[in-house]
């Protein structure tokens, strides 16, 4: 009986010691997004276990929350949904059913996940889907993209890009009734990044007549440099994305091989023959004096020649859209980009929207100081938060008038 006792004490002690993470401060509803996260953190301890016995890859273990998340396409009232392929890529579609006043604006959807995780089939995703879809009487194609480990870059890009200059011809816009100077490209984190890349792609595509008319940049990871930005310090006291797991994701979309992640992890993957472009991510210069914080920037540390040799694709604009020249960032269409305080990736895509402005793009940056990254995405029971919706109704208003 005593024992049987002690261990209905200890139970809920080993619980709440187990929910309970450090949460920075000015972060709303800290306490409720403690118990959210906590299926997202057991699920990281599981991949790492698995991963350490040899048992499984840890990314197809963190898969596990995809797998639970994910729901088949389902049509509702305001909206049909189906899933199919353009040019090969599987992709989830959304046409509002309400009559058009006339042609109909229309987004291309990249969903996050670190290039490695999620679906357009994720609870989450289909609810903003559908909801832009609804609200804007707008066509929506969300990609369901290709993953690392299994299909490194530049294989995700190639296939949001084969899917956005399939869509982006003019038959096809035809086909579903979109009006050809209304379109944009979005996405959220690792997507944020897709859609970037997209965006300055398509500039230099002879064969893509139609322009983007706008691009929706979530918390976009947008540079594969530096990874002691301010916003990485302290980077594991970080909701949902600690600076390990960024570094992890980063490093993953390469290459398995651990001296990779090790050398991003220290900050010395960069070879010094590629120290020109530290110019285009030199937070010293790009960000705003509040995000700084007093913060004294130091010269890069350079190396990983050899790295850069066998895996030159962190040194890609593709996977780096933060690398592009200013010469190209000039003529991108008006852009959104919504920035988060307690994020590792905030002060990407608050440089971003510095050398866009500079370069003569429209840019709306709107940066919230009580949110963390992936915030936008926790608008569903039992994983809701107000300031989700926030963001996410911000994140329309815009869409309504600049689409």
């Amino acid at each position: 009986m005593g024992a049987k006792l002690l261990c209905l004490c200890l139970l809920p002690a080993l619980l709440a010691y187990y929910i309970y993470s450090p949460m920075p401060e000015g972060l709303a509803e800290p306490w409720k997004l403690m118990v959210l996260l906590t299926p997202f953190k057991a699920v990281g301890h599981l991949a790492a276990a698995v991963d350490l016995l040899g048992l499984m890859h840890y990314m197809e273990a963190m898969r596990l929350i995809t797998v639970i998340e994910t729901v088949v396409a389902t049509s509702d009232e305001n909206v049909t949904v189906t899933s199919t392929e353009f040019n090969n890529v599987p992709v989830r579609l959304y046409l509002p059913r309400r009559a058009p006043d006339g042609l109909r604006r229309a987004m291309v959807y990249f969903h996050g996940g670190g290039w490695c995780l999620g679906d357009a089939g994720m609870k989450s995703y289909d609810h903003m889907c559908r909801r832009v879809s609804n609200e804007l009487n707008a066509v929506v194609v969300s990609v369901n993209y290709r993953l690392a480990p299994e299909h490194r870059f530049p294989v995700p890009f190639e296939d949001v890009y084969s899917v956005t200059k399939f869509f982006l011809q003019s038959r096809v816009l035809s086909q579903y009734g979109v009006d050809p100077t209304r379109v944009c490209v979005a996405g959220d984190s690792a997507g944020g990044n897709l859609a970037a890349a997209v965006a300055q792609q398509l500039l230099e595509d002879a064969e893509v007549k139609t322009k983007l008319k706008a691009q929706v940049l979530l918390y976009p990871a947008l540079q594969t440099l530096d990874l002691d930005l301010p916003s990485y310090r302290d980077g594991d006291n970080k909701p949902l994305l600690p600076r390990r797991l960024m570094v992890r994701f980063w490093s993953e979309y390469f290459t398995s091989d651990p001296s990779l992640r090790e050398a991003m992890a220290s900050n010395r993957h960069v070879p010094a023959e590629s120290g020109h472009l530290f110019q285009f991510v030199n937070w010293s210069q790009l960000l705003p004096a509040g995000m700084r914080k007093g913060l004294a920037y130091t010269a890069p540390t350079y190396g990983g020649a050899g790295l850069a040799r066998r895996y030159p694709g962190f040194l890609d604009p593709r996977a780096a859209p933060l690398l592009a020249s200013d010469a190209r960032l000039r003529h991108l269409p008006r852009t959104y980009i919504l920035t988060c305080e307690h994020d590792v990736l905030r002060d990407d895509g608050a440089m971003y929207a510095q050398r866009l402005r500079a370069a003569g793009v429209t840019v709306t940056h709107d940066h919230t100081q009580d949110a963390f990254h992936g915030a936008i995405m926790f608008t569903l029971w039992p994983f809701e938060l107000a300031v989700a919706h926030r963001l996410f109704n911000s994140y329309v208003e815009w869409l309504k008038e600049n689409l």
